[in-house]
């Protein structure tokens, strides 16, 4: 088969997230209602906000908005991860950041599967939030060694998956049919299961422990627990579920609300309880794993910007050992971040957040060479001959996806974890690096700029 009868990455992954969309529509029926919610909230705000709508516009952003979507599954041993890893990689999604959930007492450790390139994030920047267990965090050393047992018996992937990805890998691509058939060979994997794998008092010991730890162990794959659409205004989004039958957790994770959004807000409606059998019991029982999710993404931060993100949350947090609970964490959160610019000139000039820098008028940008010997970024802004606009933030925080974690598994969870980040072993697990997120938003922003001084370098002035 030639390169050109190839799939290409980008088709594969929008096929796969509307598939995913689909089935998580059929297994949890208020996730058609978010979406609901979500197109409607979306729909006002662009009808109110004009001049929203047409930045969005002129950044792509308008055209993913509505099949955007990130996902998050729970892998149990180190050769799920790897395999994962070859998977999201014929969709051409990479692993982007490592993120240590242990340190909020979930027994966990993470990256985002997501594409990297501003063209492949415009055409479909499906994300997958994907989570290797920890067993070593188990201190009942028989009860650990219980749950690898378990794990070491289950391969939660079909042969025709690991068949499509050898072939994938020595011929460098997916023809037609075959790109389908590994579509929903992959989408089974994540697919519900009400049959759990193990005994109800397997499952209860393990429930005891940690209940992350359960949902991850006694299940015969990693069903994924949410699909998440993003939304322009997550506030109406928490007052509108409600009114719509869903109880939302309490409070929203991430910064408070701004005129200018940044990094990431998430709220999400409780898990349900479902039905499950267990090997040996004829009786069902329930467990709860599977949730709603929104989130509002706002402009990725550049160190700085991230030093004074979480110094700002931090205080927050840490008032009194509140942590996010008390009727008055938002007015607090809101508060603190007042010392956060909250204006894209001061942002961008005080080198807090990344953004892409735009030809506006080529003419305007010629004259400006005639004027000037050199290339004046500030000076080609003020006379319109370039504009800016913020660089999305693709990726997750770890204080919020903790909150997610904790407010959605219920019961009372150990939360005496110590911070054990591995990042080198859970990177040695997968079987490659991780990417940094913080240079993939440096890269994209010097590119912008590359841009402009190759065209300023190339169109003499008169």
């Amino acid at each position: 088969m030639t390169t050109a009868s190839f799939l290409s990455a980008d088709v594969i992954r929008a096929r796969f997230a509307y598939e995913m969309s689909q089935m998580y529509r059929q297994e949890v029926p208020q996730y058609g209602t978010l979406l609901h919610i979500v197109g409607d909230i979306n729909a006002q705000v662009l009808t109110h906000s004009p001049d929203l709508k047409a930045a969005l516009i002129h950044t792509n952003e308008l055209a993913r908005l509505d099949v955007e979507r990130h996902g998050a599954i729970r892998l149990g041993k180190a050769i799920e991860l790897s395999t994962m890893r070859r998977i999201f990689h014929v969709m051409g999604m990479h692993p982007v950041g490592y993120y240590d959930l242990s340190v909020a007492g979930v027994p966990v450790h993470s990256t985002a599967f997501r594409p990297i390139t501003e063209a492949s994030l415009q055409y479909n920047p499906f994300r997958v939030f994907t989570s290797l267990l920890r067993l070593e965090l188990i201190e009942d050393h028989a009860l650990r060694t219980e749950a690898q047992a378990i794990l070491d018996k289950r391969d939660i992937f079909s042969g025709e998956i690991y068949r499509l990805l050898d072939q994938c890998e020595l011929e460098g691509g997916l023809g037609e049919e075959d790109a389908q058939t590994f579509i929903m060979q992959v989408k089974a994997v994540f697919q519900w299961h009400r049959d759990a794998t193990v005994s109800k008092d397997t499952y209860a010991r393990l429930l005891s422990t940690h209940r992350l730890i359960a949902d991850v162990v006694c299940f015969k794959g990693p069903h994924i627990n949410h699909l998440t659409p993003r939304t322009l205004d997550i506030d109406a989004a928490q007052l509108e579920m409600p009114r719509r039958g869903m109880t939302p957790k309490d409070v929203i994770e991430g910064p408070p609300p701004r005129k200018y959004p940044i990094l990431l807000r998430q709220t999400s409606f409780k898990a349900l309880e479902e039905t499950v059998l267990f090997t040996d019991d004829l009786h069902a029982g329930t467990h709860t794993a599977r949730f709603g999710e929104i989130e509002q993404r706002g402009m990725a931060l550049t160190p700085k910007g991230r030093t004074l993100y979480d110094t700002l949350l931090a205080s927050v947090r840490d008032f009194e050992g509140a942590g996010n609970a008390g009727a008055d964490y938002s007015t607090r959160l809101q508060a603190a971040f007042q010392s956060f610019p909250d204006d894209l000139a001061t942002l961008r000039q005080e080198g807090l957040a990344y953004f892409r820098y735009h030809i506006r008028d080529p003419e305007k940008l010629v004259q400006a060479k005639e004027n000037h010997a050199s290339v004046d970024l500030e000076q080609l802004i003020s006379v319109g001959a370039v504009e800016v606009s913020p660089i999305i933030y693709e990726d997750f925080l770890p204080v919020s996806a903790a909150g997610i974690f904790q407010s959605n598994l219920g019961g009372t969870e150990q939360k005496s974890y110590a911070s054990n980040a591995s990042r080198s072993r859970f990177e040695t697990d997968m079987g490659m690096p991780v990417f940094d997120e913080l240079a993939l938003y440096r890269q994209a922003q010097q590119q912008s700029i590359d841009a402009i001084l190759s065209f300023h370098a190339t169109h003499p002035g008169k």
